[in-house]
């Protein structure tokens, strides 16, 4: 690769579409696992967004929560079991027994599946409490090694801004979102200091006056978790850049 040339600039074909899938596809299949990947994909979804956190032995894999009980048939904090610890858990039966046996996927799983699926993604980091920094850095340099060549490049999203600016640190070259819930008052200030070039936010927060001021600033702006194709399409005719919904086969007939 020559230098000073970024793999991860964007033609403006290969940039995010106006739905992703969140988690996968969570309104079908099991978050944050392989299998809800694949359903995103056979649904039309181009891209899909997921969560990642490390493991206790510093593997980032796909999860949502800080502890285990919600969708897995283990108990505890994410970040006292290993990797290996994950891979045994059913993280499907929760969802319905058809999934059941889905494992925790690690993040070099998912890049795969990505690459087979030809299809991109919005990878959120999900740091546990107090893990922000290397739970960043860990992401950033993943995706840095291992981001499967005929992908469109990746985008990192986070709320945590110290994991931001680890994932910089490690993967400069990706672009990043900051994730927040309302806009807050400050959001230009957050953005230029993370150097991210877009922000998410929850759609029940935002008002058309508000996306419209972020959208003529030059950035992009999407907005998530939306499942109802009224509220989107009123979205989308702000301006809305972007949707990350639940049920992606219920919005991309609008587009």
């Amino acid at each position: 690769m020559p230098s000073g040339r970024n793999r991860f600039s964007r033609p403006l074909d290969d940039r995010p579409p106006k739905v992703i899938g969140h988690r996968g596809a969570a309104g079908h299949a099991p978050e944050n696992t392989l299998v809800a990947i694949r359903k995103a994909a056979a649904l039309g979804a181009r891209w899909v967004e997921f969560d990642v956190k490390l493991s206790g032995d510093d593997v980032p894999v796909l999860f949502h929560d800080d502890t285990l009980e919600r969708t897995t048939s283990g108990r505890g904090p994410i970040a006292q079991c290993a990797a290996a610890g994950l891979a045994n858990l059913d993280a499907g039966a929760w969802f319905g027994r058809a999934f059941a046996g889905e494992p925790v996927p690690t993040l070099d799983a998912a890049m795969a599946e990505l690459a087979a699926l030809a299809i991109g993604a919005n990878v959120e980091i999900k740091p546990s409490m107090g893990r922000e920094t290397e739970t960043g850095q860990a992401v950033g340099k993943a995706l840095a090694a291992g981001w499967p060549g005929n992908l469109p490049a990746p985008l990192i999203s986070s709320f945590s801004p110290i994991a931001l600016a680890a994932a910089a640190a490690a993967a400069p070259d990706i672009p990043r979102a900051l994730l927040v819930f309302g806009v807050p008052r400050d959001w230009r200030r957050q953005l230029e200091d993370l150097q991210c070039a877009a922000l998410h936010c929850l759609s029940r927060k935002l008002r058309e006056g508000r996306a419209r001021d972020i959208i003529t600033a030059g950035y992009t702006l999407r907005c998530f978790t939306v499942n109802r194709p009224r509220r989107a399409r009123q979205l989308l005719g702000w301006g809305v850049d972007g949707i990350i919904s639940d049920f992606p086969d219920r919005l991309l007939p609008l587009l």
